[in-house]
């Protein structure tokens, strides 16, 4: 029985925290999965066996129950299999101390009959999963893994926030279509069913998709209303009137009151962010008012304004 590797096999260290193992095993599965490389015996054994090591290194009581055995193989092995590297009756030969295992190794561990190497068989085949008579790529009944969930980024721009969009994802085996609701904001995640990676049976795990939202030179978002400074020029803002916006929704008219202070801000109802999932309901906008003031005056301009100022 040949001593198994798994954290080689993962290309990963002993020290790897379960997100590490995760995301190394999913690389590996997406590279040798079996629709990937069809008749490619090869890739079926390296996707067997990142299967196996997963499913130890991925739970955490048979990756503590792993780090034990591997502690202790060689005085295991030089035993001739008898000794019980999880503890029992206490013994010594040639190679120093062992543990004489009362038994089988594979009554402690529980049942064979899963479908992977010998060695899983005899140290984890009864420790989680079920058996199933499904077949794989690799025939025969077989141990049951755990299907696997992938995880993804995508990025929009904020008026693609307002309106919705589309992204194309691909998961490395197949392209899926993702449907953005208007209202989308920065950390939604999207969930797209059965859509992650397939287990030894054919089970698939999900697909979660992190959405992230790009700044905008224009607006500011606070959860769903909207912000935005305007340039007005001074005489509009002294003599009221009509000032065009452009907002994520299309342009609209303003009307400005007479003597509108410069640094007023100005709501307008209803014309901020769409809320997600909650269609026809929208955020407000708010829009700072800054007056632009003219680089120059004509004659004209200075004589109205000097008599304005003799007036006032």
């Amino acid at each position: 029985m040949q001593y198994q590797d798994y954290y080689s096999l993962l290309g990963v260290s002993k020290s790897a925290s379960a997100d590490e193992i995760k995301k190394a095993y999913r690389k590996l599965a997406v590279k040798y999965h079996p629709d990937k490389n069809p008749n490619n015996k090869e890739a079926e054994d390296k996707f067997k066996q990142i299967n196996e090591a997963y499913e130890v290194l991925g739970d955490p009581e048979k990756r503590k129950k792993y780090d034990t055995l591997g502690a202790n193989w060689k005085q295991y092995e030089q035993s001739g299999y008898s000794g019980n590297p999880f503890g029992g009756q206490a013994g010594n030969n040639a190679g120093g101390q062992y543990y004489q295992f009362q038994g089988d190794p594979s009554e402690f561990f529980g049942g064979g009959g899963s479908g992977f190497s010998d060695f899983f068989e005899a140290f984890f085949g009864g420790m989680g999963g079920k058996k199933t008579k499904s077949r794989n790529p690799f025939g025969s009944s077989q141990y049951e893994s755990k299907p696997s969930d992938l995880t993804g980024d995508v990025t929009i721009t904020l008026q693609e926030a307002y309106s919705g969009t589309e992204r194309l994802i691909s998961t490395g085996t197949e392209k899926i279509k993702l449907n953005i609701k208007p209202g989308a904001y920065e950390g939604l995640q999207l969930k797209a069913k059965g859509k992650g990676m397939k287990n030894n049976t054919g089970k698939a795990g999900d697909l979660f998709i992190n959405v992230h939202v790009q700044p905008n030179a224009v607006f500011t978002r606070k959860e769903n209303d909207l912000y935005m400074d305007l340039q007005v020029d001074v005489f509009t803002l002294l003599l009221g009137g009509k000032q065009e916006v452009i907002t994520l929704g299309g342009k609209i008219s303003l009307t400005l009151p007479e003597c509108s202070a410069n640094g007023k801000v100005m709501r307008l109802k209803s014309k901020g962010m769409p809320v997600y999932n909650q269609p026809g309901t929208f955020g407000d906008l708010y829009i700072t008012l800054h007056a632009l003031i003219p680089q120059k005056l004509s004659a004209k301009q200075k004589s109205l304004l000097a008599e304005a100022k003799n007036v006032a």
